[in-house]
């Protein structure tokens, strides 16, 4: 098994995840995000260097809890990686959300909505990369 972090997925990726957006089989999706942090906040500009890549997050993290609570989903956990209990990974994660959406188009609707796109900054400016692992019930 690969397993390759990423900050941002290529376009066939997002399409497939996001194939059943809007049709009746589109129920509640919940969404495991492995998190890694970069050592430093990397904004584009070079603002806010002194910061941690996490510190960057957080402040991305605040602002999309209250996106995704608007839509009616919920943080269902958030907390720190301290160990592996079974596997093997080269470079472990940092932190671990899970994240319940109402569907896959609420969570594309948040992603393409205006006020997504002016926190994005501070996730990438934090993130070294991340792991996504979308989950259905049954």
């Amino acid at each position: 098994m690969k397993v390759e972090n990423g900050v941002r997925p290529p376009e066939a990726q997002v399409e497939a995840f996001f194939a059943s957006a809007g049709t009746p089989d589109d129920g509640p999706v919940a969404l495991l995000n492995l998190l890694k942090f970069r050592p430093h906040a990397a904004y584009p500009d070079g603002s806010d260097a002194h910061l941690t890549g996490e510190e960057a997050y957080m402040r991305y993290g605040f602002e999309v809890a209250k996106l995704i609570a608007a839509l009616g989903g919920s943080f269902v956990w958030f907390g720190k990686v301290d160990g592996i209990l079974v596997g093997e990974v080269e470079d472990m994660w940092d932190r671990v959300a899970l994240i319940e959406y109402p569907s896959r188009a609420a969570f594309r609707q948040m992603l393409e909505s205006p006020e997504y796109k002016a926190i994005e900054i501070h996730r990438e400016a934090g993130l070294a990369g991340q792991l996504d692992i979308g989950a259905v019930r049954g």
